[in-house]
């Protein structure tokens, strides 16, 4: 619990995949085209790019995960962030994305921990009032506004030739390994997501616990809406909503367990890379989108099924 960079079997297992999920692509781009595009350190600096924005969604995510709860308003709380962030410009623009975050976060957290609704439902009807308030704000059409120039910096530009979104992702990564390691709030997540009846029993705060964590993965989702929005140049409807089953998805490739009180951040991160790399294999391919619908579910069974049986075979 106190080391979440520990190779454990999922994350193994997720290394695994990725390892093969490049050789197959390899083997593909070798037969075709006669070079090993998915070993050039361009291919992988421009997946880590992509796989960035993904991966910042899916670090807020699993901190609801841990606590045994799921958080469905990302995709308009991503949007919502950008959409504004455009709308207004300058740095009041960012602030505002931020505060937007840090506010449905706060909302949803109210609503699951102290009026006790199912954060399944509570979160998809605040992700609905998100959709129908920026559909107002925007006449049902898209933003006119462009990316300011703090979300094309974030988002698109580079230095040194490395990504600032995979910076970014760096750091928020550090400052949530920081928060699962080395803080008392860490361990309160575990305990919450293992048994919260024991937890609040032992004195701990739970439902403050519950509020920081929703706010936690609301704030990743809109500095992930800033950064999408510098790199697609513009802050669009829906942008958000591809990112919410794959985030969720990484999660739990990962390792981590949809019920709460398991899994560690590197799994986390390694699951968002199997989802980007697959998804990037399966396009060069050029399979037809509904197999690669099948080919994508299909992994992603297969490795939670793995995982399912080492933990039984582990008990």
């Amino acid at each position: 619990m106190t080391n979440v960079f520990k190779l454990d079997k999922p994350i193994l297992i997720g290394l695994g995949f990725i390892v093969l999920i490049l050789a197959v692509g390899t083997a593909y781009t070798m037969a075709t085209q006669g070079t090993a595009v998915f070993l050039s350190p361009t291919y992988l600096l421009q997946q880590l790019h992509v796989g960035a924005f993904l991966g910042i969604t899916a670090a807020g995510m699993m901190m609801v995960i841990l606590l045994g709860h799921i958080d469905l308003s990302v995709p308009w709380t991503l949007a919502a962030g950008a959409m504004l962030a455009t709308a207004i410009g300058g740095p009041l623009g960012a602030l505002t994305c931020i505060g937007v975050g840090l506010a449905v976060g706060l909302v949803n957290g109210i609503g699951v921990a102290y009026l006790r609704v199912p954060s399944m439902i509570f979160t998809l009807g605040v992700n609905t009032v998100l959709l129908g308030l920026m559909v107002m704000l925007t006449g049902g059409h898209a933003p006119q506004s462009a990316a300011t120039d703090l979300m094309l910096f974030l988002g698109r530009d580079r230095t040194f030739g490395v990504p600032h979104s995979v910076v970014v992702w760096a750091f928020v990564s550090l400052a949530l390994v920081f928060v699962l390691t080395r803080t008392p709030l860490g361990r309160y997540m575990y305990a919450i997501g293992n048994q919260e009846a024991a937890a609040y029993l032992s004195g701990v705060r739970t439902r403050l616990v519950i509020v920081a964590a929703f706010m936690m993965c609301s704030l990743c989702a809109v500095i992930a809406g800033l950064a999408l929005g510098g790199y697609s140049a513009r802050a669009f409807q829906a942008m958000g909503d591809a990112y919410l089953l794959p985030s969720i998805a990484a999660v739990v490739l990962g390792g981590t367990n949809i019920l709460g009180g398991q899994g560690r951040y590197a799994g986390t991160v390694i699951g968002a890379l199997i989802i980007v790399l697959l998804q990037s294999v399966l396009s060069v391919m050029q399979m037809e989108e509904a197999f690669r619908q099948v080919i994508y579910g299909t992994v992603i069974i297969g490795m939670l099924l793995i995982y399912s049986r080492g933990r039984k075979v582990a008990a």
